[in-house]
């Protein structure tokens, strides 16, 4: 039954109420009266009997109906009402785990059920925050450690040069690369954590444009193959597509993708001579790029996981390399906003293979 309902019989009964002890107390003013006149006296014992009786059932009755709208307008109002103020008062105090139990059908229970919809989503906000607060400390923890580490291996090259260590051309020549590859490393961090930031705020610069898969793949192997070099790190490219395919990409965001794979296996490989090879695949109406390297590879336990933002595998975790835990969820999120999906499979001991599959370019044909 509706609140408007329930308040309009409950208006009308207690209005009602008034008027019939009112009518009660005439009819038995009447009584008196009529006794006082020997009027009564006329009546048999029955009659009199019978009217007394009538009196005693009508008050009877009088005092139930009170009693049941009492009942009723408890049950109805003041325990709905009760309950909100006991939610409410949890909730000033910091308490969201409870439960707003909804039992009437009407105006009042709507109320109940959108306080405790408002109680989810609060109890979801705090459990978001919290979340956000624990991934926010773990990376500046990992951005600590992330940035030390270069910059302690940077100031000992460094020291190492002017106290004369670097005797020799060659050791010169080693020291000065691996500073450049150290101040390398904290340059990709510092633009991955500018690049995450956009993230968080859906404000990705993406200029999508026409890319020729061949050229763009073969120009990207050869840049970061120049890096690779460097670190004595064999890179292989192979493209089987044919050379007129095209895709729709962004095409500094696409290298990004690239460069963060690249750099994660890089970073792990453990094998006295290191190889990545990158291979172009054409699989029907997509492209597969498959970026595989020999290092030390990924335990079936963490495998679906790496994509997920601040995941550390255990090897990471206690490994000198770090890792700040946002470079494949990066990756992920470029991927996904191309239309495209990224996967990976792995051997531990023998190497990781990341799986990049996007769709060709194709044009449409009006008729």
């Amino acid at each position: 039954m509706k609140l408007k309902t329930r308040l309009g019989i409950a208006f009308l009964t207690f209005s009602l109420l008034p008027v019939l002890l009112v009518s009660l107390v005439l009819f038995m003013g009447r009584m008196f009266v009529a006794q006082q006149f020997n009027q009564l006296s006329q009546m048999g014992p029955e009659v009199q009997a019978l009217v007394i009786q009538m009196v005693i059932s009508g008050i009877m009755m009088l005092g139930f109906i009170c009693a049941a709208m009492t009942v009723w307008v408890y049950r109805s109002f003041l325990r709905p009402l009760n309950k909100l103020q006991e939610a409410t008062r949890k909730i000033r105090d910091g308490n969201l785990d409870f439960t707003l139990e909804v039992e009437e059908d009407d105006e009042i229970g709507e109320l109940c059920q959108d306080f405790e919809e408002m109680r989810i989503r609060l109890k979801e906000n705090a459990e978001e925050k919290v979340q956000y607060d624990l991934e926010s400390k773990e990376l500046l923890s990992n951005i600590s450690h992330d940035l030390k580490t270069p910059i302690t291996a940077i100031k000992g090259y460094v020291e190492g040069i002017m106290d004369g260590v670097a005797s020799s051309p060659e050791k010169l020549d080693k020291y000065i690369r691996t500073i450049y590859n150290k101040a390398n490393d904290m340059d990709r961090l510092i633009d991955e954590l500018t690049f995450y930031s956009k993230i968080d705020t859906n404000k990705i610069p993406y200029q999508f444009a026409k890319l020729n898969v061949d050229s763009y793949f073969r120009d990207c192997a050869e840049e970061v193959g120049l890096e690779l070099e460097s670190r004595n790190i064999e890179l292989g490219f192979f493209n089987y597509v044919a050379e007129d395919v095209e895709i729709i990409a962004d095409a500094e965001q696409l290298k990004r993708v690239i460069n963060n794979i690249i750099s994660n296996s890089v970073k792990y490989l453990d094998k006295p001579r290191g190889i990545i090879n990158i291979r172009i695949k054409d699989v029907g109406d997509f492209i597969q790029i498959e970026i595989e390297d020999n290092g030390r590879g990924i335990a079936t336990k963490d495998l679906p996981y790496i994509f997920d933002r601040f995941y550390r595998t255990d090897a990471s975790r206690n490994s000198s390399q770090g890792g700040s835990g946002i470079g494949l969820s990066i990756v992920r999120k470029i991927v996904e906003d191309h239309g495209g999906r990224i996967w990976a499979t792995s051997k531990e001991g023998i190497g990781t293979e990341m799986h990049l599959v996007l769709r060709k370019y194709q044009e449409v044909v009006q008729e």
